[in-house]
C-alpha cells in the first residue's frame, strides 16, 4: 500500500498551464467559494474557467440574502465551451451548487473531458446542520458526485449526509474516522481528505485512499472561527496539487495555509462576518512554482 507522500495526482510539464473548471456559487460580498477557488489556483498557475452555479448578494452566513440560480444557463456555456471555444480541461472542480439537476450537469462535464481531474468539495453543511439552500433531494443527488472522484473533500457534516451515518461531532475517534473513510471509499471515491476533526487543541485532517494508508495531518487549531475557511482549505490543497505537489504534501501546504490566514484575518473589520482574509498570503502559493 502507498505512502500519500507517494501519491501525486497531477504532474506538472514545464510552462505549460493546466486548466481547471470551477464550478461553485459566486458571492458579492464574503470570502468563499468562487471568490476564493480563482485567484488560489490562478496564484499556483492556473487558467481558471469560473462555471457559477448560482449567484448570491453575500454569502450564507447572512441570515437575508439574495439568491439567482444558474441552472439554465450552465448548459448554454458547456455547448460554448466544447462546440465555439473547442477548449480542454485538465480538471473539474466542484463546490456549493444551487440545485439538483447541476450534478448531472457536472457528471456531463465529466463525460465531455474524460481526462479531467473529478474534484469534489461536496460543500452541503457543517457543525451536524445542512445548509438552508440545500433539499434532501439535493443532497441525495450529491452522492452521485462520490463516485469516480478523483478527490474527495468533505467535512464530518458532509461526510454523514453522504454516507447516511450519524454525525459524530466534531471530535470522532480513529475508530470512527476510519469507518467514515472506509464508507465513502466502498461508494467509489478513489482519494479523500476528510477535514476538520478537533482534537487536544489540534485540527487534524484524514487522508486515505483506494490505494494508500490513511494519514493524519494536524495544525494548531486557533480559538475561533472563521466562515469560508473550508472553501479555502480546498481551493489552496488543490492549488498545491496542480503545481505537482504530492497529496500529503498538499494537504500539509493547505493546512497551513489556512492556519496563517486565519491570523491575519482577525486584524480585519468585520472578520467574523466577512470571511476568512487570504490576501496577505498569496505570496505562499506562488512560492510553490519555484
Amino acid at each position: 500500500m502507498k505512502k500519500n507522500n507517494d501519491v501525486i495526482l497531477y504532474e506538472r510539464q514545464g510552462k505549460y498551464i493546466p486548466r481547471v473548471a470551477a464550478v461553485h456559487d459566486l458571492c458579492g460580498y464574503g470570502k468563499c467559494s468562487l471568490g476564493v477557488a480563482i485567484p488560489l489556483l490562478s496564484a499556483a498557475g492556473v487558467d481558471v474557467c469560473p462555471l457559477p452555479t448560482s449567484l448570491f448578494s453575500t454569502h450564507t452566513l447572512y441570515s437575508d440574502f439574495v439568491m439567482h440560480d444558474t441552472t439554465d444557463f450552465l448548459p448554454k456555456v458547456l455547448n460554448h465551451w466544447k462546440n465555439g471555444a473547442n477548449m480542454a480541461l485538465d480538471g473539474v472542480y466542484s463546490g456549493f451548487l444551487g440545485s439538483a439537476e447541476q450534478v448531472e450537469i457536472i457528471q456531463s462535464i465529466y463525460q465531455d473531458y474524460p481526462h479531467a481531474l473529478r474534484l469534489v468539495d461536496p460543500v452541503m453543511g457543517d457543525g451536524g446542520q445542512r445548509y438552508p439552500t440545500y433539499s434532501e433531494e439535493m443532497c441525495e443527488k450529491m452522492k452521485d458526485l462520490v463516485d469516480g472522484a478523483d478527490l474527495l473533500l468533505p467535512n464530518l457534516t458532509e461526510a454523514g449526509i453522504l454516507t447516511g451515518m450519524d454525525y459524530p461531532g466534531q471530535s470522532p475517534d480513529e475508530k470512527q474516522v476510519h469507518l467514515i473513510l472506509d464508507a465513502l471509499l466502498e461508494m467509489g471515491a478513489k482519494v479523500v481528505v476528510l477535514k476538520g476533526i478537533q482534537k487536544e487543541g489540534k485540527i487534524i485532517n484524514y487522508i486515505q485512499g483506494q490505494d494508500s494508508e490513511m494519514t493524519a495531518v494536524s495544525e494548531d487549531l486557533l480559538d475561533f472561527f472563521i466562515h469560508g475557511t473550508g472553501d479555502l482549505y480546498a481551493s489552496s490543497l488543490i492549488a498545491a496539487l496542480y503545481t505537482g505537489k504530492d497529496l500529503e504534501s498538499a494537504v500539509r501546504f493547505a493546512s497551513k495555509f489556512v492556519h496563517d490566514a486565519m491570523l491575519n484575518t482577525r486584524y480585519q473589520p468585520d472578520y467574523l462576518q466577512r470571511g476568512v482574509s487570504f490576501e496577505l498570503n498569496l505570496g505562499q502559493v506562488t512560492d510553490l512554482l519555484k
